[in-house]
């Protein structure tokens, strides 16, 4: 590869042109999104979800009845460091105590934006529909951006912006390929992917061009890619973090025979939600799963900062500052498994987190002068 080599100046304008397609469609899909949730069923959920837990009472005193057992109810410690209530069946003559229920009777998951709504349901489809194809356009842009200056096309914030807003996009798209009932993220998903793009090409937009010798290594491809990967499962934990505490708000103010939701909002929104203990449990599992691609992120950091400046580490502010993230993070995979901090303690550090992730990649970038400063904004 030569650092000299000529732009091809078609291929960057099809890039800017597939960027600026591909933000469209996610605009309308957004849209499609919102529809989804506006023409939701909403008096429809609340009666099913009071049917299932009707039920569900229902079938547990008729089975214990059927094995002349009775039901204990126990108060424990919750875990947002309050207490809940467990039902429990003491098996008569076998001095057994077995839960039956862990979860509280009246925590379910709710049927999704679409409520029982068809054509609310349908309005979903079509939004999950353009989201694959501006996706796609996504994908093409990115891409063709690369191709033309022929480098890795994240070597500056535009192109790393352009990264981050797709990597959200397949997080998003993958949880459904999963068969993972998540289509309740696709409006804050696609929500960020505009303003990310929308701030990428207004305020971050550099011209295609050849990047500075240093970053013309192939960990370029290793550690940019991956810190791209982490960004996107980090801001789908942050917004099922945000989730879980309106939920678990939603509950409370429920329990206190309150009619509205948190900051006034319809109570319908919340009840087509997951549980809270269902979008707790996500987010966990999100950022557990992404933490050691992060370490790796700051561990192939290092090791390019050798090869291009002489030293492993040397304090610059990206580095601090991934450090710190790493720390924070590690504070909240460590607090979440610790009695006393799970809950509520534990997301305000996760999202405590989030903010020093974001903060190192707007902020540092942009306010703060080091040896990261050469790849441009």
């Amino acid at each position: 590869m030569h650092l000299a080599s000529s732009v091809d100046p078609q291929l960057a304008d099809l890039s800017n042109k597939l960027i600026y397609s591909a933000m469209a469609v996610y605009l309308i899909a957004m849209f499609a999104y919102m529809f989804e949730w506006t023409f939701g069923s909403k008096g429809a959920v609340a009666v099913r979800s009071t049917e299932q837990a009707g039920l569900a009472g229902t079938l547990a005193e008729a089975e214990a009845k059927a094995k002349g057992a009775k039901k204990v109810t126990v108060t424990v410690a919750s875990a947002s460091g309050g207490t809940t209530t467990l039902t429990r069946t003491a098996l008569a003559g076998e001095g057994a105590t077995v839960v039956t229920s862990g979860r509280g009777e009246d925590e379910v998951d709710g049927p999704g934006a679409a409520g029982t709504s068809e054509k609310a349901d349908l309005s979903g489809r079509i939004a999950v529909s353009l989201t694959v194809l501006a996706a796609l356009l996504h994908v093409g842009g990115v891409i063709t951006r690369g191709l033309s200056v022929s480098r890795w096309p994240w070597g500056n914030m535009y192109e790393f912006s352009c990264a981050f807003a797709l990597a959200m996009t397949v997080a998003f798209l993958g949880l459904l390929a999963a068969k993972k009932p998540v289509r309740w993220l696709g409006l804050p998903v696609t929500l960020a992917v505009v303003l990310t793009l929308g701030i990428a090409t207004q305020v971050l937009y550099t011209e295609s061009e050849q990047l500075v010798p240093a970053l013309h290594s192939y960990w370029l491809a290793i550690h940019v890619s991956t810190a791209i990967v982490c960004g996107g499962a980090f801001y789908a934990a942050f917004i099922t973090t945000l989730l879980y505490l309106g939920k678990d708000s939603f509950d409370k103010r429920m329990a206190a025979g309150l009619a509205k939701g948190p900051l006034g909002t319809s109570p319908s929104i919340w009840r087509r939600l997951p549980a809270a203990s269902t979008l707790d449990k996500l987010s966990y599992r999100i950022n557990a799963l992404v933490f050691p691609l992060w370490t790796f992120t700051i561990i192939a950091g290092a090791i390019w900062a050798e090869a291009a400046w002489g030293k492993y580490w040397e304090w610059d502010p990206k580095e601090t500052w991934s450090f710190i993230t790493w720390v924070a993070y590690a504070c909240y995979l460590h607090a979440r498994a610790t009695a006393g901090w799970k809950g509520r303690k534990a997301a305000y550090l996760a999202l405590a987190a989030f903010a020093c992730w974001l903060f190192n990649y707007y902020g540092v970038n942009i306010f703060v002068t080091g040896k990261h400063s050469y790849a441009g904004i």
